[in-house]
Parts: C-alpha cells; sequence; structure tokens
C-alpha cells in the first residue's frame, strides 16, 4: 500500500467508541474517545478527514453492534472501513491487560501489518433476509422446548399418549381433553397449551413470510436452484441464500466447506500427521442445515412427485448437478456406512460436506450466468 495511508483502529462498544489513528509520517499514535451515535460517528468522520492527508482505512472487530458504524464510515469516499473475525486476531498469551485504548492500538498495529481476516458485510436487504430466517429458527427452538416442557409435565403425573405418535391432529385432540383435579395443576397445562398455540402460529406465520420473502424478484431464482435438490424446500433453500449473501466471496469448493467448518482439524508435524473432527467454526446454523438435507441421501436415489413438482421450469443444468448429487451422496452413504461400518452421524457430515460442494457448483454457475446475461444482451 501507499505511504500516505491514515490507518485506524475501533474498539466499538454500544455506547461508546474507542479511536486509534496513526497518520502518515508519525511515530506516535493519537488516541480519543467518542460516542458511538449517529451524530458522533458523523463526527469523527470529519475530523478524521481534517487529521488525514490522504485515504483512510479503519477496522473494527464485529459483534452485537452490526454493520451499521461501518456503513456510515465507508459513505465517505476516503474512508474504507473493515469489520475484521475477533476469532481471528492475533492475541499475546502472556497479556494480562485489557483496555479499550489497548485493544484499538492492537487493531491498528494488527491491520497496518495485514494480519487480520476481513468479515463480508451484508447489504440492508441481505441482513434483513437473515435475521428473518434466524429468527425463526429461534421460535422453533421455543416451540420444541415448550413441546418437550408439556410431555414432561404430563409424564410426571402419569399421564402418557400412547395410540400413535405425538403432534399429529389426534394427539392433539387428546391433549385438549386432558383435565387434572387439582385446579394448579390445571392452570400450567392451560397456560403450556396456550403458549404452544402462539408459538406455532407465529411458526406458521414466519414460513408464510418467508416463502413471500423467497418468491421475490431478488431471490425466486436462486432458491429455486438450491429447491432442484433433495432435502431442500423452500424454507431450506432460502436459508441457505439468505446465509450465503454475496457469494462470490467463496472462491472454490474448499473455502465454502471452510466456512461452514465441515473440513477435518489438524494437528501435524514433521513426519507426524494427526486429523481430527470437524473444525465446527464459522456458521454453524447453516452447517446444521445441510447435516439435516445430507441424512435424506441414505434413501436410494428417487424423484418424487414434490421433487418434480420443485424442479419445474428450472434449467437442466442445475438438475443435472442436483441428479449428480443425488447418486454420488448415496453412493458414498453405502461405501461409508455399510461397506466400511462407519458411524452414520459421521458419515452424513462426509455427505454434508461433499453436498456443499454440489451446491457450491450451482450458484456459481447460475450467478455466473447470470452476471454475463445482461452483457450478452446488449452486445
Amino acid at each position: 500500500m501507499g505511504q500516505d495511508i491514515t490507518w485506524a483502529g475501533i474498539d466499538a462498544h454500544k455506547d461508546s467508541l474507542s479511536v486509534a489513528v496513526l497518520l502518515p509520517e508519525e511515530e506516535e499514535i493519537r488516541q480519543w474517545r467518542t460516542r458511538a451515535d449517529r451524530l458522533a460517528i458523523a463526527r469523527l468522520i470529519k475530523k478524521l478527514k481534517k487529521l488525514a492527508p490522504g485515504q483512510i482505512v479503519c477496522c473494527y472487530e464485529a459483534g452485537p453492534c452490526g454493520y451499521e458504524l461501518q456503513r456510515q464510515l465507508d459513505s465517505d469516499e476516503r474512508i474504507r472501513c473493515m469489520v475484521v473475525a475477533p476469532s481471528l486476531v492475533p492475541r499475546k498469551p502472556g497479556q494480562r491487560v485489557k483496555t479499550d485504548r489497548r485493544d484499538a492500538r492492537h487493531l491498528l498495529g494488527q491491520l497496518r501489518a495485514g494480519e487480520l481476516t476481513e468479515v463480508y458485510p451484508p447489504s440492508r436487504e441481505d441482513e434483513a433476509a437473515r435475521d428473518l430466517c434466524r429468527y425463526r429458527d429461534q421460535v422453533r427452538r421455543d416451540r420444541m422446548r415448550c413441546r418437550h416442557r408439556l410431555l414432561k409435565m404430563l409424564l410426571r403425573r402419569g399421564v402418557v399418549y400412547r395410540a400413535g405418535k405425538h403432534w399429529t391432529h389426534r394427539f392433539h385432540l387428546w391433549l385438549a381433553a386432558v383435565r387434572f383435579e387439582e385446579e394448579a395443576a390445571q392452570a400450567v397445562l392451560d397456560h403450556m397449551l396456550v403458549e404452544l398455540t402462539q408459538l406455532e402460529e407465529r411458526m406458521r406465520s414466519l414460513d408464510a413470510r418467508i416463502e413471500e420473502l423467497a418468491s421475490s424478484d431478488r431471490y425466486r431464482e436462486v432458491v429455486g436452484w438450491v429447491r432442484c435438490f433433495r432435502g431442500f424446500d423452500t424454507i431450506g433453500a432460502m436459508i441457505v441464500v439468505a446465509e450465503l449473501y454475496a457469494f462470490f466471496r467463496f472462491r472454490s469448493p474448499r473455502h465454502l466447506m471452510s466456512y461452514l467448518g465441515i473440513v477435518p482439524s489438524e494437528h501435524s508435524s514433521g513426519e507426524s500427521h494427526c486429523r481430527g473432527g470437524i473444525t465446527k467454526t464459522g456458521n454453524s446454523y447453516l452447517r446444521r442445515i445441510l447435516v439435516q438435507a445430507a441424512w435424506n441421501y441414505r434413501h436410494l436415489p428417487k424423484v418424487t412427485r414434490e421433487l418434480e413438482r420443485r424442479r419445474e421450469g428450472q434449467p437442466a443444468w442445475a438438475i443435472e448437478i442436483a441428479e449428480k448429487a443425488q447418486h454420488r451422496l448415496h453412493r458414498r452413504y453405502r461405501h461409508l456406512a455399510l461397506a466400511r461400518r462407519k458411524g452414520k452421524n459421521k458419515v452424513t457430515v462426509a455427505l454434508a460436506r461433499e453436498l456443499t460442494g454440489f451446491l457450491w457448483a450451482v450458484l456459481h454457475r447460475g450467478l455466473v450466468e447470470k452476471a454475463q446475461a445482461p452483457q450478452s444482451r446488449a452486445a
């Protein structure tokens, strides 16, 4: 980089920002503290531009404050703000003193040395879609906990449903007929049923909103490609698309697999090579969705009526890649689980890793063709 760059490290919190700035051709770092509201950030931009003669490069760690600080700083053409991964910031093992000023200075030094890993910030539209999908998963987990509490409460009182599976229509009719002699116990049951009904209604409402978003012009085409795969309905495909925003940042299938944390860990030195379980770093939510989808590939390859309906109107190349994935992953499952006697959970994670490669192939090809289409029409 050029010599006229001003470096800035920002330790960001909800109410305050600790700023460390190193101007070109200076050795002393300037530091100050400011508020974290929009007006104070606007004043910070003016102050940085007044101090710095040229380009300004700054950074702060990703966290609960989100990307609004980055968007406001990046709105000025002279400032480039990076959001960096906090887990990948180098730390000295013997450092026992931690303050906001020290953190800002540390970020500045690592930024200038090029030792930081940048997090790609989503647009406001992509962030809103991702928040919707993640909130739906939070409601799903709340519903699961509510169901567990309800069943355990009935079990403690010797009330067990034995006429079939739970949470079917017949089960709900049976549950509505359960009565206790004690008023307190009946009040607990009634409140649990009301809570469960509200959560199920919220789930239906969120599912409808996600399906509506998936059918919008921004996501319809990409979601359709993912739905060609076995194990992905509209909700699952929308989760994949929302979590993998700005897909071109993943240079290769291996890069995407590493981002999802489904590559083997390794500790090798010299002639010793030791590989362990998957790293489990990165996006745990999407990793779980892919593992759940991978369970479908233990069955024989088959185009069901539902899968055929999802593939209607989709390009032939996307269907071809999805079919190749279906046959390849089933053969891998039979080889690993049946022939080599590997554990089914371990095999499914291996299938999820290969499924990630097929998804990368579909999204990469589709987005490349989509990006080239306006150029071909203009020509």
